[in-house]
């Protein structure tokens, strides 16, 4: 049974409204992620999403662009998260913790749970190996709202162990993920990283990047906190 304990030191919560705690994927390139007060489905147009008061806000929004992924500036090891996120009709997104297992955002609003697949919102994405999928793990149920409709990942996550040597004794897992309240993963281990994840190793801390290159989404309320797992 794993049980959880908070570090000695509290770990600051990030938000948004510090821009020099995120940044692109590649800093050498542009990037079309804005920030504003919220989102809504455009009315004529429900495949995109529309900015309320661009400029500054709470809330970033990749401006309908298939943009680069955004990744924070600092890392985790074992982390509990929470981030909102919004998405238009048919859009497609994801959580990476350690910038390497993700989390997947989906528009699967009226999806039948007995058809539910690794590609849809509340599962873990499956690897990519000698062209075909492999492995991920379908949500146990659909907990999708509606396009245009905030929506809350709460992930808790246990980062891959290492010995002294450098080499994995354990894979990463995901404890416990809930998609709008309700318990859609649980103690799923994950043995190596995720399609479209961060070209970097697996290790005992890492960024959490979010995805920016499938289609309009928009996040808010994000809190990660360090915490330490057995």
């Amino acid at each position: 049974m794993l049980t959880r304990r908070a570090l000695m030191a509290a770990v600051p919560a990030l938000g948004f409204a510090a821009p020099p705690l995120w940044r692109p994927k590649d800093p050498s390139k542009p990037h079309e992620w804005v920030f504003c007060q919220d989102v809504a489905l455009d009315p004529e147009d429900p495949k995109k999403l529309v900015a309320k008061s661009p400029g500054k806000g709470p809330v970033m929004f990749n401006s309908n662009a298939k943009t680069q992924d955004w990744v924070t500036t600092r890392t985790w090891g074992d982390a509990d998260l929470t981030i909102d996120f919004c998405i238009a009709k048919g859009s497609n997104s994801g959580v990476y913790l350690h910038g390497l297992y993700e989390a997947q955002i989906f528009d699967s609003y009226g999806t039948p749970v007995e058809k539910l697949e690794t590609k849809d919102c509340g599962s873990i994405y499956h690897r990519w190996i000698d062209n075909k999928p492999v492995g991920g793990s379908v949500a146990k149920v659909n907990a999708s709202l509606a396009p245009g409709q905030w929506q809350r990942y709460h992930i808790v996550f246990r980062a891959p162990r290492f010995d002294k040597s450098g080499r994995k004794t354990e894979n990463a897992r995901f404890v416990r993920v809930e998609l709008n309240g309700q318990l859609v993963q649980e103690n799923v281990e994950v043995d190596g990283c995720t399609r479209a994840c961060l070209e970097i190793p697996e290790a005992p801390k890492n960024p959490i990047m979010l995805q920016g290159d499938h289609g309009p989404v928009a996040f808010r309320n994000f809190v990660c906190k360090e915490i330490r797992l057995r």
